[in-house]
């Protein structure tokens, strides 16, 4: 029996789920104008159905707009150009080797080839890396935190209730970008949000609607195909 015809398959949804997978992106130029707070919890609603371990559902959202976002990037970004040491609550990657280090390389060199930044511009890459504590220009941020006590399966639920609100976003014509830079500073981002040293800070994710004309915006990355990353066993 072919998936085509599988019962419970349909081949619209299917059609949808791709479709909202290849235009998802990585939005790094933002509208000033904001997001409605329907939208936002429309979206939010949606994402909420994403499944957890013992369905502890560890994920909070803790969105910032208005005066709350704009204090928020002016420490976070304050605090990263005075080259402050990170202090993340999950250990950032300790290297990147082989097949990895070679992606994060092409993404790396696209995303400066798309601003016309050359290699040996140092400066102008430094700032275009701070931008991330900006986030982006975008009008919202929203930082995702998880219990400590949970451990990896906590990070991990949040990993997958992260890619729900992504697709509920780009399924309601809003783009985003999750942000590991959001999390290098989690005592500023607890003060900030007023949150217990239990709560661990994941990441961010900064929201808003694309700015088309950015040249940023312009370039994609590539994935692998399924033969790289796929072993069968029968």
């Amino acid at each position: 029996m072919s998936s085509e015809t599988h019962p419970g398959m349909s081949g619209r949804e299917a059609a949808a789920l791709d479709a909202l997978l290849s235009a998802r992106y990585s939005c790094r130029a933002y509208r000033p104008e904001r997001v409605s707070r329907e939208l936002v919890e429309r979206a939010l609603r949606m994402a909420q159905q994403t499944p957890s371990w013992c369905n502890t559902q560890p994920w909070r959202v803790h969105v910032a707009s208005g005066a709350s976002r704009d204090a928020l990037i002016r420490r976070l970004h304050d605090t990263a150009s005075a080259e402050t040491p990170i202090r993340p609550d999950f250990p950032f990657p300790e290297a990147y080797e082989g097949v990895f280090r070679d992606r994060r390389k092409v993404c790396g060199v696209q995303l400066y080839q798309s601003l016309g930044i050359g290699r040996e511009d140092r400066q102008r890459a430094r700032e275009q890396s701070l931008e991330n504590f900006r986030a982006f220009g975008a009008p919202h941020m929203a930082i995702v935190t998880t219990e400590g006590a949970l451990g990896p399966y906590g990070l991990l639920d949040c990993g997958l209730y992260l890619m729900s609100v992504m697709l509920a976003f780009r399924a309601l014509g809003v783009d985003c970008i999750a942000q590991a830079a959001l999390a290098s500073y989690p005592d500023l981002v607890r003060a900030h949000f007023g949150l217990p040293e239990t709560r661990r800070v994941v990441c961010g994710l900064s929201f808003g609607y694309a700015e088309p004309e950015a040249a940023i915006n312009g370039y994609r990355t590539e994935r692998a195909g399924i033969d790289e990353v796929i072993e069968w066993s029968e």
